[in-house]
């Protein structure tokens, strides 16, 4: 068990809940929790750890939600997120810590930017063309930045906020989205020495906040309307994109 100090423990308790809120209730919200894992573990050692917190809430999610999926939706997504995902695996060996936050950064404020901008036009991607368009931008983004600093959510809730999916849509086929990918990223994860045997440890200890969080989410999501969501979902995207951008 790694040796922390009580405020890292609570702050690291607070992600914890907030992984678990994020899945079921607020997409988005996880940018927090990556924060706070990336302040208080080692770079490699906090996106190993919080992965694996990721996928327990991604169960919780799924059973929550599994009938609201648009799997249309999600097929579409597939070519695009195995790019992504590789190119994050080969962008991984080669860039630094401050790269990758920098560059992760940079795409979700381009992806907030331009997401506003076609709903301020009143375009949606309901078309073919811009369907299959939008489909492989953010699906190649999604599959990039969720392997290189489990940063997907942000960029797939401007894409499913693109689509207008209602609440219930919008958590259920993201639900199914990060429970594939997260299982997907794991393999790689422990070959590039993310996943550790004190960041499992940490992860025990952790996962039953992660469940009062999932539980938690589901009661706060029933009580959300879709403005409301959908101002929390932005806001917690620019929070995460601007920390990504300033942070050494």
């Amino acid at each position: 068990m790694p040796e922390l100090s009580s405020i890292a423990w609570i702050l690291l308790a607070v992600a914890a809940v907030t992984v678990g809120v994020s899945k079921t209730a607020v997409p988005g919200a996880n940018t927090i929790s990556i924060a706070i894992f990336a302040a208080v573990l080692p770079a490699k050692e906090s996106t190993g750890a919080l992965l694996i917190l990721l996928i327990v809430a991604d169960v919780f999610a799924v059973l929550m939600y599994r009938r609201s999926a648009n799997w249309a939706a999600l097929l579409r997504l597939a070519p695009a997120v195995v790019v992504g995902l590789l190119l994050g695996v080969g962008f991984l060996y080669l860039a630094n810590d401050l790269w990758v936050k920098r560059t992760i950064g940079i795409i979700l404020l381009a992806v907030i930017a331009i997401t506003l901008l076609r709903r301020r036009m009143q375009s949606t991607v309901s078309d073919a063309a811009p369907h299959r368009v939008a489909a492989a931008t953010y699906g190649t983004l999604g599959g990039f930045t969720t392997t290189v600093a489990n940063a997907g959510g942000p960029v797939m809730s401007m894409y499913f906020l693109a689509a207008r999916f209602s609440v219930k849509e919008f958590l259920g086929t993201a639900a199914w989205f990060f429970a594939l990918v997260n299982l997907a990223k794991l393999p790689f994860s422990i070959s590039l020495g993310l996943v550790t045997p004190t960041g499992l440890l940490l992860d025990l200890v952790l996962v039953p906040l992660v469940v009062v969080g999932a539980l938690g989410g589901r009661w706060l999501a029933s009580r959300l309307n879709q403005q409301v969501f959908e101002r929390l979902v932005i806001g917690f995207t620019i929070a995460g994109a601007l920390y990504l951008l300033l942070s050494p």
